[in-house]
């Protein structure tokens, strides 16, 4: 059984993996640093919905894994298997184990498809489709195509998922290409979402219950997909009454958009690495790991209480970045991270509400006397152009450009005249 040696060792290659490794590069020149990445290739998955509504192509978020590492990191190409933070190593698939002085784990989530009876077999087809997938995500546009009336259904699991907005941002995609076909009003949209209210952010949520009655889209809150049969056109919801009773309740659909459970991947929930629930178990603000300290998470399979959105990884890496280097010096690690997140909210083909905050729900724009409720046409050119931009070309490569983020004004003033 080989063995090799690295001072800084990456599990996962995605948005967090490789804008850790990039700018920690940037950062330190001799550094050795190693990146454990099992796939050729690398989506900006931010762009999905915007596929899914037949705005952007795949072939846009795709990008070849080999040219995204930056140079003198070695690229693992193998899964991680099992960690020993105790004698500071990771197996991996292969057999081959990695030691290391610092460790960053970012694999990102888990999507559990097969946790929702029947959707495996029939995801793809018979009008089932799904936006978290790049396998599928370009059907989610063929369904909506051909969608003419009926039921279009579109579901939203239990939490945490990554991007908590996309379930319904593709459902406004399709009802403003519905509404532009004149046939809005033939076609029953649903919401499904097995949590209590439509965002987890309050602000948000009221400027949102505009949108979905502009579009007179019906909302069905507490109901849990937990199957699906394709070929009959029926879908399986978990209610649960003021009670706690629990009852089953069926939907008849025409086109139906799911969005899966989600959970951190199973090799982080068996190892010593993660909490109870599964995910890797840091410190939300220095996401220093809370057993070892020369391990730390960012990214979605962590168990800090932020959205997990690509714009989260974004103000996570410097954190991380900063603080092995600081224990590199011998110095002590520094809180600096404080729960931003932003989630571009796509309202219509051509307008997006950018919805940002942190820790606690506290609404902190980047821009912060203008109203973060407004849908505006500036975002939708960000989602569409400026946004993968800044992706591709400043964040992956691992460039420090900092957008503050401040409370918000508006939002204070709304809060004070409730």
């Amino acid at each position: 059984m080989s063995e090799q040696h690295h001072t800084v060792l990456i599990i996962g290659g995605g948005a967090a993996g490789v804008s850790t490794a990039n700018t920690l590069r940037r950062q330190n020149a001799s550094i050795d640093i190693a990146m454990v990445e099992p796939s050729d290739v690398h989506y900006y998955q931010p762009g999905f919905t915007i596929i899914g509504g037949g705005a952007y192509t795949l072939k846009k978020t795709m990008r070849k894994e080999a040219d995204l590492i930056g140079p003198n990191i070695k690229w693992i190409k193998d899964y991680a298997d099992t960690f020993q933070p105790e004698k500071n190593q990771v197996t991996l698939k292969s057999g081959e184990m990695v030691s290391y002085d610092y460790l960053v784990v970012c694999p990102g989530l888990q999507l559990d498809f097969g946790k929702i009876k029947g959707l495996e077999e029939t995801l793809g087809k018979n009008n089932v489709c799904s936006n978290y997938s790049p396998d599928v995500v370009e059907y989610t546009w063929e369904c909506i195509q051909k969608t003419e009336s009926g039921n279009a259904l579109f579901t939203q699991p239990p939490m945490p998922i990554k991007c908590a907005g996309a379930p319904q941002k593709i459902m406004y995609l399709a009802s403003d290409r519905f509404r532009k076909k004149g046939i809005l009003d033939k076609i029953n949209v649903e919401f499904c979402n097995a949590g209590p209210g439509m965002f987890g952010v309050p602000f948000f949520a009221k400027a949102l219950t505009k949108v979905i009655a502009d579009y007179g889209i019906t909302t069905s809150f507490g109901h849990n997909l937990v199957a699906i049969d394709g070929a009959a056109k029926k879908a399986t919801f978990e209610t649960t009454d003021a009670d706690g009773n629990k009852k089953q309740v069926v939907k008849e659909f025409d086109m139906i958009h799911v969005t899966p459970p989600q959970s951190a991947p199973d090799f982080i929930k068996k190892s010593p690495l993660a909490d109870d629930g599964g995910w890797v178990d840091v410190n939300q603000f220095t996401l220093q790991h809370k057993k070892y300290p020369n391990v730390f998470g960012l990214g979605d399979a962590t168990n800090s209480p932020n959205a997990k959105t690509a714009a989260a990884v974004r103000k996570q890496v410097p954190v991380v970045v900063d603080n092995i280097q600081k224990l590199i010096n011998s110095a002590e690690v520094a809180e600096g991270y404080d729960g931003y997140g932003s989630c571009p909210l796509t309202t219509s083909l051509s307008t997006v509400m950018l919805a940002e905050f942190s820790y606690g729900g506290k609404v902190t724009p980047s821009f912060p006397f203008l109203d973060p409720r407004d849908n505006k046409w500036i975002w939708w050119l960000g989602k569409i152009m400026g946004f993968p931009w800044l992706y591709w070309h400043i964040m992956i490569k691992g460039y420090r450009i900092d957008i503050p983020h401040k409370a918000s004004y508006v939002a204070k003033m709304v809060e004070k005249d409730s």
